[in-house]
C-alpha cells in the first residue's frame, strides 16, 4: 500500500470508492440534517450524564461521540486534500498560460488552463 495524495492515486480521472464515499459524507455533514443529528447526540450525551445512568451508558454515549468525531476528521481531511490539489493545479495552469501569453504564443498551457477549471468536481 502506498500513501499518495488522494487526488493522484488514479491517473484516469475517476474516483475510487473512498473518494466517492468521502464526497457523499462531506455533502451530508455540511447539511442541516447532520447538524440536528449532532445536536441530538450531544443532547443524549448530556441527558445520560444528567440522569445519572450507569457508567456503561455514559461510556457508550462517549464512544458514540468519539466515533462520529473520528469519521468527521477523516472526511474533512480527504476533502481538504482534494481541494488543495485542485487549487494547486489551477495555479500551475494559470502560471503556464500567463508565461505562454507573455511569450506571444498560445499552446498546451492554454488548454491545460481550460481543463483545470472546475477540476475539484472531478477529483
Amino acid at each position: 500500500m502506498t500513501f499518495q495524495h488522494p487526488a493522484r492515486r488514479r491517473g484516469d480521472g475517476k474516483r475510487g470508492r473512498f473518494e466517492n464515499f468521502a464526497e457523499l459524507a462531506s455533502n451530508f455533514t455540511s447539511s442541516p440534517v447532520f447538524a440536528l443529528l449532532c445536536l441530538a447526540l450531544v443532547g443524549v450525551f448530556v441527558a445520560v450524564h444528567a440522569a445519572g445512568l450507569s457508567t456503561e451508558w455514559q461510556v457508550l454515549a462517549g464512544d458514540a461521540m468519539a466515533a462520529v468525531t473520528l469519521l468527521l476528521l477523516a472526511m474533512l481531511k480527504n476533502a481538504e486534500r482534494r481541494a488543495e490539489h485542485a487549487i494547486q493545479r489551477k495555479l500551475d495552469a494559470i502560471a503556464r498560460a500567463l508565461l505562454e501569453q507573455q511569450e506571444g504564443e498560445r499552446g498546451q498551457a492554454h488548454e491545460d488552463l481550460k481543463a483545470a477549471v472546475r477540476m475539484e468536481e472531478r477529483l
